[in-house]
């Protein structure tokens, strides 16, 4: 065979490999995303937001599965599982590992926080500002809350006199919280919850209002007092290896979502809040109340001793604790003023 012949057979070659080499530039990405609620709840609702949108943005270049209800990953082990690589993302409440995410916690802290979208920008905010050490294995997607957490419970609660002594099932850092506010805190799990306020085991709960419509808590506690306790903060983390791995345009979009992930989801549940009262206003009568300025001031005073705890905790590791609260007041304000 002479040299022309081989010449322009390889060039054939060539021909056939370079559409092939372009499909191997553009291979579909696919990553695993774990989060720990069931699939109704919010924090699940905006994993499904944030994968539709990369895939759309992305133009289908990346897919991403997700794994609600912890099929994937349990609450307690998620970041230690997205840093294994078991799951590529992953989504978890920082306030169920109390002490580890101490930046954060102060956004945890009673805040009189009103909405989940400022709560969100917020948290975003503070964790911008101190790149805390505890997220240097992995690589922060997005941050966001829960709207404020107040009381659902099965008699009506018009004062703090009346919350004395009561029952309510609490998680996590709820329990100090309702002890100083002169409550009995129950731990169980939420699942537990329904069979136990039947029974009379406890008397109500205390958590973010969306579950009275997602769980159907309304046909358990027909009451609800506004008191704008504290948000659980929750953090969407990425495997740093897999973030690093990926093409720049793909990072650019990702990077471009975490704002605005952190402001939709809280946008998204102030609403469903909003509709889950409508709901259960409509079918089961449920009826509101809000404390007096004076009772809600009083909050304030009985809920003060954790702040000072957590200046005094965070200041020995080290960190400024007065300013990160300050910190958090003036983002809060800012937020509230500004609508941005």
């Amino acid at each position: 065979m002479n040299i022309k012949v081989l010449f322009s057979a390889w060039l054939g070659v060539l021909g056939l490999l370079g559409p092939l080499a372009g499909v191997a530039r553009a291979e579909t990405i696919s990553l695993t995303y774990a989060n720990f609620p069931p699939a109704v709840t919010f924090p699940s609702v905006q994993m499904e937001r944030w994968a539709d949108e990369v895939e759309k943005r992305t133009q289908g270049r990346v897919k991403i599965r997700t794994f609600p209800g912890g099929t994937l990953l349990g609450a307690k082990n998620m970041l230690e599982g997205v840093t294994a690589g078991t799951a590529d993302i992953g989504n978890f409440a920082m306030s169920y590992q109390p002490g580890r995410f101490p930046v954060a916690e102060a956004v945890d802290l009673y805040q009189g926080f009103t909405s989940a979208r400022v709560a969100s920008l917020v948290l975003l905010h503070l964790v911008e500002k101190y790149q805390p050490k505890e997220f240097e294995k992995v690589k922060i997607l997005t941050l966001f809350t829960c709207p404020p957490t107040n009381l659902m419970t099965k008699t009506p609660v018009k004062s703090l006199e009346e919350l004395k002594g009561m029952e309510l099932r609490v998680a996590g850092t709820s329990a100090e919280i309702l002890k100083l506010l002169g409550g009995t805190p129950v731990a169980m799990p939420q699942s537990e919850t329904p069979e136990a306020l039947q029974k009379g085991v406890v008397k109500g709960i205390v958590s973010s209002l969306e579950i009275l419509q997602d769980f159907k808590f309304a046909a358990y506690t027909p009451y609800v007092t506004l008191v704008d306790l504290p948000v659980v903060s929750f953090a969407v983390v990425m495997n740093k290896a897999k973030w690093e791995a990926l093409p720049a345009e793909v990072q650019q979009v990702m990077n471009d979502l975490v704002r605005e992930q952190a402001e939709w989801t809280g946008t998204y549940v102030d609403a469903h809040v909003a509709e889950a009262l409508a709901w259960s206003e409509k079918e089961y009568q449920l009826q509101q109340f809000r404390l007096p300025p004076a009772e809600q001031a009083r909050i304030a005073t009985l809920l003060a001793p954790l702040t000072a705890d957590y200046i005094k905790k965070v200041s020995a590791q080290g960190l400024d604790g007065e300013q990160i609260v300050k910190d958090v007041q003036a983002f809060k304000a800012k937020y509230e003023a500004a609508g941005n």
